[in-house]
C-alpha cells in the first residue's frame, strides 16, 4: 500500500512544527479508507473538538512511527510536498495562484529554501503582471506567457515523485 497523497502535507506541518488538527484528523481518515490501520491511526481519525497541541503532536508522531513514515529528511519532505501541490494544480483541484502563494509562504517559513525558489519567483512575477506590464523575477516571462510558465513549472515539479 502507498500512503495517501495528503501525507505530504502532514509531513510539511511536522517539519514546520505547526499544528494542523483538522488536517491531521482528515488525513488519518483517508489513511483508514486507503486500508491502513493502527491503534493510534484509529484514535487520530476519531478526534473531535478543540484538540490539545501536545497531545496531537505526540499522537501524530506515534501514528507516523507505527506506519513507518519518516520525516527526518527535510529535502525529501519538501520535494514530496511540492509534487503534491503540483498534482493538485494540474488536476484542477487547486488554482495556480493559490498554490504559488502556498509555496511562496513555505519558502519564507523555511528560511529561503532553495527547492522553493522557482515558485517564489513565479509568484512575484505573476503578482507583478496582475498590476502592470513588467516583472523582473523570471527572464522571458510576460503577460502573454505567464500561465504557460506556471503550468510548465508545476508539470516539472509533479515529476519529482
Amino acid at each position: 500500500m502507498k500512503a495517501v497523497a495528503s501525507t505530504a502535507e502532514v509531513l510539511v506541518y511536522k517539519i514546520l512544527k505547526r499544528h494542523n488538527e483538522k488536517g491531521w484528523v482528515n488525513w488519518a481518515y483517508e489513511m483508514l479508507v486507503a486500508g491502513y490501520e493502527t491503534e493510534s491511526l484509529l484514535i487520530l481519525a476519531g478526534m473531535r473538538g478543540n484538540l490539545e497541541y501536545f497531545e496531537m503532536w505526540t499522537l501524530t508522531d506515534k501514528v507516523l512511527k507505527e506506519l513507518e513514515i519518516d520525516y527526518a529528511d527535510q529535502n525529501k519532505v519538501i520535494t514530496g510536498y511540492i509534487s503534491y501541490i503540483a498534482q493538485r494544480v494540474l488536476s484542477g483541484m487547486e488554482s495556480p495562484s493559490v498554490a504559488l502563494s502556498i509555496l511562496k509562504n513555505l519558502y519564507f517559513d523555511l528560511d529561503h529554501e532553495p527547492l522553493l525558489s522557482d515558485f517564489y519567483d513565479l509568484y512575484y512575477a505573476w503578482e507583478d503582471l496582475q498590476h502592470g506590464e513588467d516583472q523582473w523575477y523570471v527572464a522571458g516571462v510576460d503577460r502573454s506567457n505567464i500561465d504557460q510558465a506556471i503550468t510548465a513549472c508545476f508539470s516539472n515539479a509533479e515529476l519529482l515523485r
